[in-house]
């Protein structure tokens, strides 16, 4: 693999996107938040009055995919995530997404967010983080977070959908939200968002030397 790509994996809420477009920002890279793609996959399948488990409605979803499908308002939320799990589990909905990533990253070099990355889609990745946090801190993010997108919310619900999620991801046979086995977990419950992207460059620095730049 010529070009750099850095895998970020992690659970929901867990601030893995926030920390992936920085790096990508940092190092001059292209980012891609792949959970986007499936996000977009089940309001695909949504819009059609389709099951998002509905595995050829998925599929013909997945493959046609565009970028305005990627620019939808509608892709955060609990009926988003849940359909974006579902659609996850589908093999042929991975299969027709793999390649479209693949491209993405070697394109160019990309910081690659998603559940996947280090061990699917580039295990061959020369740095892969795995960003966690508990459960009740990922709860009270995605809590704060849709207040301030003005989503009423209720925090014991939102914890419950993280853990039902978790659970669908974790558990299912294809790609389950696993770290690589050389993937270095960051846990992220009490660091913030400055702490978090140094440890994270201090791991890029450590396995690729002096091509990283600076914080």
């Amino acid at each position: 693999m010529t070009a750099l790509v850095i895998a970020v994996d992690g659970p929901a809420a867990a601030g893995k996107g926030t920390l992936a477009r920085r790096l990508a920002a940092a190092l001059g890279l292209a980012y891609l938040d792949t959970g986007l793609l499936y996000r977009a996959t089940g309001r695909r399948v949504l819009d059609a009055a389709a099951d998002p488990r509905d595995a050829a409605a998925a599929e013909a979803a997945a493959r046609g995919l565009t970028p305005a499908d990627l620019a939808r308002g509608d892709l955060r939320g609990p009926e988003a995530d849940l359909a974006a799990s579902a659609t996850a589990a589908i093999p042929a909905v991975r299969a027709a997404l793999l390649d479209w990533q693949r491209d993405f990253g070697r394109r160019h070099g990309a910081v690659l967010d998603g559940r996947d990355i280090g061990t699917v889609v580039f295990p061959e990745a020369p740095v892969k983080l795995f960003v966690t946090a508990s459960p009740e801190e990922r709860a009270r993010r995605r809590f704060l977070e849709l207040q301030a997108r003005g989503a009423a919310a209720d925090l014991a619900q939102v914890a419950a959908e993280l853990r039902a999620r978790d659970e669908q991801d974790s558990r299912r046979a294809v790609a389950p939200l696993v770290p690589a086995a050389d993937a270095v977990v960051l846990d992220t419950t009490h660091l913030d968002a400055e702490a978090a992207f140094a440890a994270a460059m201090a791991v890029i620095r450590q396995r690729l030397g002096e091509v990283a730049p600076p914080a």
